[in-house]
This record gives structure tokens, sequence and C-alpha cells, in this order.
């Protein structure tokens, strides 16, 4: 396998949290480009994978950093995709994993923020599956509204769906730093 050129972005590992409350809504973070918060954005709780933990573990170390929500039922891996986007001037290249997660526990805490998400996310909402499809919003990944209806229609799948990749144009402003989406 050949190496990857010395410019090309490395691929990200991360794990990504579909988290339904009792009411079947899911909760999503708001996030902002941090040197221009017009440019904003809703996407699920999650983050890349530290050393050698699992998809799962990393799904609830995240979940438990971001949101403050511990009492959770993880569930089975639904969906993956490649992505690709610039922020805060980098372009960062994924391969996410999104996990069905259940809770009780409606308030969130996000205690556990890097300093990069302290700077670039505005805060978290439940949605119910009518206000995701009817927002105007930009929402990662960005077929989420129908995703979830077919989640909540159907159930998770019987097998991982492998998502079209998307690929964010944009020159990444600002220097090198942190991630969304």
């Amino acid at each position: 396998m050949a190496e990857p050129a010395d410019d090309a972005p490395a691929v990200r590992r991360v794990a990504r949290v579909v988290l339904l409350d009792p009411l079947d809504r899911i909760l999503l973070m708001h996030g902002f480009e941090p040197g221009d918060p017009s440019d904003d954005w809703w996407f699920t709780p999650g983050g890349g994978l530290e050393g050698d933990e699992t998809h799962e573990q990393a799904a609830l170390r995240e979940l438990a950093e971001e949101t403050g929500v511990t009492e959770v039922e993880l569930g089975p891996l639904l969906w993956r995709r490649r992505c690709s986007f610039p922020f805060d001037g980098r372009r960062w290249n994924q391969d996410e994993w999104y996990f069905l997660a259940r809770t009780a526990q409606t308030a969130t805490a996000p205690g556990g923020l890097t300093e990069l998400e302290r700077r670039s996310v505005a805060g978290l909402r439940w949605w119910t599956s009518a206000e995701l499809s009817a927002a105007r919003e930009t929402v990662y990944p960005t077929k989420l509204a129908g995703l979830l209806r077919t989640l909540l229609d159907e159930g998770p799948p019987s097998t991982p769906v492998v998502l079209a990749p998307e690929f964010v144009q944009g020159v990444p402003p600002g220097p090198p730093g942190g991630t969304h989406g």
C-alpha cells in the first residue's frame, strides 16, 4: 500500500451518535466556523477515536464530553460515510460511523468540550423528525432528515448503510485547527 503524499490529509476515524429520547427526538449540536459565526450548521455529537479505543467507546466518550449525557443505551451501527470539509484553517477527511443510541436523560451539560469546540459550538437542541424535515439550516449529514424518518419508520437497518460521500467545497480560512461535521 502506497504512503499518502505529505500534503494529503490523513483520514480521521470518527464515531458519531444518533441520540434519540423517549419522544424520538434527535439531539444535534449547533456548530460554526470559529472565524465566522454566520457560517453555521447542525450535526450529531461525536468525534475522533483516541488511541486504541473502539468506535463504540469513542461514541460514548464523545457523547458524554459534548453533551453530558451518560445514561445511554448504545445500539447498532446505522450508517457509514466518508466526508471532506474545510474547518478552522484546514481540510478534514473523515470516515464516520453513526451509532443509534437511546436515552431518557434529556438535560444536557456539555462540560467536556475542547478549546476548539468551545470556540465553535453554539449549543445543543432536541429536534423532532418533522422539525428536522422542515429545517432551512444546514445539517450534516445532508440527508439526515430522511435517514431519521426511515429509521423511525423501519427501525435500524440489518447491516450498516454506506452513505454517499460528501465533499464540502471551500478554502479553509485562518490558522490550522479543529473539526466538525
